[in-house]
């Protein structure tokens, strides 16, 4: 078991209770980015080619879409439909089955190396990029609200690959790969950073991550050996909190 330590040592701090332990893991071709999708209980996985597949849990491809970006590096749902950017400044919403749902549309701040994509509560963006280090959020339609520059932190997050953002708690979880820290880092809902830890011992380059609330499962993509491992997961919650209840999982059956 792996234990999520806490980076702050003070009363105010939440107690970390964020526990991995690993119970599979399967092959699977250059995966980058990921979301999980309760409707198909699958994931979502981009590879930073033209399409995006939609494989099941072990791996199995249930369907493969294309959007109007000439690849796709990041993939997340939004509703029940796919946000996607193709990691130069450009995004697009498309339906489940390809269809576009309006032209790809670019960031105010113009390039921007995005390397993962969540949803916020409020429905604005949230995305990570390594070059230059930021932790953004933007609204819908791409306006930056507020960033974060992740060299600050302590330890510093260099290479921020995958992010999957936690709908019980609002937590960002965020995977640094093997340039930075091939580390598991923990924020909170504002962006403050909660806890680090090593990802060594499961895998190398770790660089997409997606949560499945409803079952305290997590999912690491890892590019070196084109692996997904999944995780049993315990969210951190704040001292003398209740349990989360499940979240919403496998619509469709």
């Amino acid at each position: 078991m792996l234990r999520i330590v806490s980076l702050a040592f003070c009363l105010a701090a939440p107690a970390m209770a964020l526990d991995l332990r690993m119970t599979a893991i399967y092959d699977l071709d250059r995966p980058a980015s990921l979301d999980y999708d309760p409707a198909f209980c699958g994931l979502w996985i981009a590879n930073e080619g033209p399409e995006i597949i939609l494989v099941t849990l072990d791996g199995l491809e249930l369907r493969r879409i294309g959007s109007d970006l000439g690849r796709i590096k990041a993939v997340t749902l939004e509703g029940n439909d796919l946000l996607v950017a193709d990691g130069m400044g450009s995004f697009q919403r498309i339906g489940k089955d390809g269809r576009a749902l309006g032209a790809p549309f670019r960031t105010s701040t113009g390039w921007a190396d995005t390397e993962g994509l969540a949803i916020d509560g409020d429905g604005s963006l949230i995305t990570v990029e390594d070059d230059p280090e930021w932790l953004s959020w933007l609204s819908p339609d791409g306006t930056l609200i507020r960033r974060i520059d992740t060299t600050t932190l302590d330890p510093p997050l260099t290479e921020a690959q995958g992010i999957a953002r936690d709908p019980r708690t609002g937590h960002l979880l965020i995977v640094d790969d093997w340039e930075g820290s091939n580390s598991l880092y923990e924020f909170d809902a504002g962006g403050q950073l909660l806890a680090t830890a090593s990802l060594i011992e499961y895998g190398v380059d770790p660089e997409g991550i997606a949560i499945r609330p409803g079952s305290n499962q997590l999912f690491i993509a890892f590019d070196s050996g084109a692996k997904i491992a999944a995780f049993d997961y315990t969210p951190t919650l704040p001292p003398g909190s209740a349990p989360l209840p499940p979240g919403a999982d496998c619509a469709m059956f």
